[in-house]
């Protein structure tokens, strides 16, 4: 079986679609997808619930397709540099299922691993548990959460072999295995594509069964975040 796709736009095409649950894999600016970003943003699908750490940046990453209004809604954990979302979201046009970021990766693990749900305490006594099943254990209130079952996940590794073992980079490996896990159907984009066998078994970090499709993208755009500072009168 070929999982290879010669583009971005071929890897999405009969698989993402309007109205669906995507899962998008990064942290920050680290691991993300973004030709396959690109492709969704230039297919023009739209309705989409998109379940990231962040909400990336304005000209970047989901800030893409929050500036051409093709999400509806998201859940994430962290929401604080995209101006575009504040606006919206400000604005009433925009939906957001705020989760803290541990329980977050936790929901998308639960979902791969099938189990529909789990208890925690992050998140008790805050708008977090508003709505939710709350219950004690030994004296303790935790707050269900249930497991997400995203209809695709777009993730980004470093290296995939032609079966779709993947390798991961560093810390962007991050939410992306847990995203892929939890995808019912996964799309990778990944810097390099080597012959099955390659990769050593103890190198693979996320078994080929959990990819559908590879995309390769050989020179991803890698931006770097950067401390800003105020200038400080002496």
């Amino acid at each position: 079986m070929n999982k290879v796709y010669p583009s971005a736009a071929k890897a999405i095409e009969g698989v993402v679609r309007d109205g669906q649950l995507l899962a998008v894999g990064g942290f920050g600016l680290c691991g993300i997808p973004e030709a396959l970003i690109d492709a969704v943003r230039d297919a023009g699908i739209k309705n989409l619930t998109a379940i990231s750490n962040n909400a990336g940046v304005d000209d970047f990453g989901l800030g893409k397709l929050l500036q051409t209004r093709q999400v509806k809604k998201m859940i994430s954990s962290y929401v604080g540099e995209n101006k575009e979302f504040e606006r919206q979201y400000l604005a009433g046009e925009l939906e957001l299922e705020f989760t803290p970021q541990g329980t977050l990766a936790e929901k998308l693990r639960a979902g791969g691993a099938g189990i529909p749900a789990f208890f925690t305490k992050t998140g008790v006594g805050t708008i977090v548990a508003e709505g939710k099943e709350l219950r004690e254990f030994d004296g303790e209130t935790y707050v269900m959460e249930r497991s997400l079952l995203p209809d695709v996940a777009l993730i980004k590794a470093d290296i995939a072999d032609r079966s779709g073992n993947l390798r991961f980079n560093l810390t962007a490996r991050n939410f992306n295995p847990a995203a892929a896990m939890a995808g019912k159907i996964c799309i990778v984009e990944v810097e390099r594509i080597v012959a099955t066998g390659e990769l050593a078994p103890d190198d693979v970090h996320l078994p080929g069964i959990y990819v559908h499709r590879i995309v390769h993208n050989p020179t991803p755009e890698k931006r770097i975040e950067k401390r800003t500072t105020r200038d400080r009168k002496v």
